[in-house]
C-alpha cells in the first residue's frame, strides 16, 4: 500500500468539518429560497442535523488539540454588539 495517498486522522476530520460547513451554507440557502413550507421544513430538521454534526466534529478537533481557538478580548467582543445593534431596525 502506498502511504503517499493516505490521509491522516487530522486531515480526514478537516476535510469533514470544512464539507459540514459548505453543507449547512448550502442547505441555509436552500431554505431561505424555497417556497413550499414542506419542503423548508424538512430541510430545516436536516439542517439542525448537519449543525449537530458539525458540533461533534468541532468537539473532535477541539480536544486534539487541531482547531486551537483563544478567548476574543472584550472590546472585541463589545464592538461585535454594537455592530449588530446599528443593524436591526
Amino acid at each position: 500500500m502506498n502511504n503517499q495517498n493516505v490521509m491522516s486522522e487530522q486531515e480526514i476530520v478537516t476535510d469533514l468539518l470544512t464539507s459540514e460547513k459548505h453543507l449547512t451554507s448550502t442547505v441555509n440557502t436552500f431554505i431561505t429560497e424555497s417556497t413550499c413550507a414542506n419542503l423548508r421544513q424538512n430541510l430545516k430538521s436536516i439542517l439542525t442535523e448537519e449543525h449537530s454534526i458539525h458540533e461533534n466534529l468541532y468537539n473532535i478537533m477541539s480536544q486534539k488539540g487541531w482547531y486551537p481557538t483563544s478567548d476574543a478580548e472584550a472590546q472585541e467582543v463589545q464592538k461585535a454588539k454594537d455592530k449588530f445593534n446599528s443593524l436591526q431596525l
